[in-house]
C-alpha cells in the first residue's frame, strides 16, 4: 500500500450501465444489516450507491415477512440495486425479472457470501467452485432483464483455488456491468487481512468497472486501496456498522485530500435517534425493538468496553424505553459519548 495518495479527481466517475455514480464509495450488501433504514441513512451520509440485503432467488419464499421487508424499495432514490442469491440459473433469471418489475434498477448477483447456510445450498461463494455454472447463471440473468446486472465475488473458495480472475473474465463476457471483489477467499470468511493484489490484477484484465471491498474502514485506507488497485470505487461493509458517517468522510477525502470534520456529539445523538425511529417504523414494535439492539449496539461498542450499556439496552422490551435510554445516555456526557462512538 502507498504511504500517500492524491485526491481521486482525475478519473471519470464509475458508471453502471447508464447510471453514473455521484462518487466512489458504495455500501456493500450485508444480510441482516443493509435494510431500508440503514440504506437510506448511509445514502444521506454520502454513499454513492447502496445495495440491498440479499433476496432469495426462490420466489416461493417471498411470502415470508423477512423477504417482504427486504423487497420494499418504494420511495428510495435511484439507482435502486437489489441483490439476489441462489444457485439455479433459471430461478435467478426469474427473480431478476420480477425484481426489475417491482422497481429494481440494478440487479446484483451474490457469489460472495461465505455463510454456511448459503454455501450449503450451493449459492453465494460456493458457486465459485463451478465456473461452468457461474457462466450459465450470469448469461441467464443478463438475458432476463433490460437493466444492468452486477456481480459480487470473493477471490476464490480457498487459497489453493483462487479463480477470481477467470470469473471476472466470464463476467465481462456475459455482459456484467460492474464487478465487486472482496479481497478474501470464502475459507477466510472475515479473518486475516484483505489482500488487494487480486483486485489490481482483475482491474488490469477487464474493462468493466471494478469495486474493491474488504477492510475499508478509514478515508485514508479507501484512498490507498483505490490508488493501489486502480479500482473504480471502494465498497464499504462492516466498517460502516455503527459509523455511517464514514461515507461522507471517504467521499470528502477522495475529492479534496483533506479530512472531514468528525460528527458532533449532537449529530451523533440525532442520527442514532433517527435511525432508531426508522427501524421501528419499518419493522413494527416487536421486531423493531430486536433489530434496534444490533444497530444501537454497534454505535455504542467503542464507548462500552464492558458491554454495560449494550447489556442494559438489550434488556429493554419497548420502543419508548429504547428512546428514553438514548435520551438519558446522551444527556449525561454527550461529548464524551459522541467522541467515543465515532472513534470506533
Amino acid at each position: 500500500m502507498r504511504d500517500s495518495v492524491s485526491p481521486q479527481t482525475d478519473r471519470p466517475l464509475p458508471r453502471i450501465g447508464h447510471h453514473t455514480l455521484p462518487n466512489r464509495v458504495i455500501l456493500a450488501p450485508m444480510a441482516g444489516v443493509t435494510d431500508r433504514p440503514f440504506r437510506q441513512l448511509c445514502r444521506e451520509l454520502g454513499a454513492g450507491l447502496v445495495v440491498s440485503e440479499m433476496v432469495t432467488a426462490d420466489s416461493r419464499l417471498w411470502h415470508t415477512r423477512k423477504s417482504r421487508q427486504r423487497m420494499i424499495h418504494r420511495g428510495e432514490p435511484g439507482p435502486r440495486s437489489v441483490q439476489i442469491a441462489g444457485g439455479d440459473p433459471q430461478m435467478l433469471a426469474e427473480a431478476a425479472r420480477l425484481n426489475a418489475e417491482a422497481g429494481a434498477e440494478i440487479i446484483d448477483i451474490n457469489m460472495g457470501c461465505p455463510a454456511k447456510k448459503v454455501c450449503n445450498k450451493a449459492a453465494g461463494s460456493a458457486l465459485l467452485r463451478d465456473e461452468r455454472l457461474v457462466a450459465d447463471i450470469l448469461g441467464a440473468v443478463v438475458a432476463a432483464v433490460d437493466i444492468p446486472v452486477t456481480l459480487k465475488i470473493r477471490t476464490g473458495w480457498c487459497a489453493e483455488t483462487r479463480n477470481a480472475e477467470r470469473v471476472a473474465s466470464l463476467a465481462e463476457d456475459a455482459g456484467i456491468a460492474a464487478l465487486a471483489i472482496h479481497g478474501r477467499t470464502r475459507e477466510q470468511r472475515y479473518t486475516g487481512a484483505a489482500e488487494y493484489d487480486t483486485i489490481a490484477a482483475i482491474k488490469q484484465r477487464v474493462s468493466i468497472p471494478v469495486f474493491a471491498n474488504g477492510d475499508v474502514t478509514t478515508p485514508q485506507r479507501a484512498a490507498e486501496v483505490l490508488a493501489y488497485t486502480g479500482a473504480d470505487a471502494v465498497m464499504v461493509g462492516r466498517g460502516a456498522q455503527g459509523n455511517p458517517w464514514l461515507f461522507r468522510e471517504i467521499e470528502h477525502y477522495l475529492r479534496t485530500g483533506r479530512e472531514h470534520a468528525p460528527p458532533s456529539a449532537d449529530e451523533i445523538a440525532s442520527t442514532i435517534g433517527r435511525h432508531l425511529r426508522a427501524l421501528h417504523e419499518h419493522y413494527g414494535d416487536y421486531l423493531g425493538v430486536r433489530v434496534a439492539r444490533k444497530h444501537v449496539g454497534w454505535y455504542l461498542a467503542s464507548h462500552d468496553p464492558s458491554r454495560a450499556y449494550r447489556s442494559r439496552f438489550n434488556r429493554l422490551e419497548q420502543a419508548e424505553q429504547q428512546f428514553e435510554f438514548l435520551h438519558e445516555l446522551f444527556r449525561g456526557d454527550a461529548a464524551a459519548i459522541g467522541n467515543g462512538i465515532h472513534a470506533a
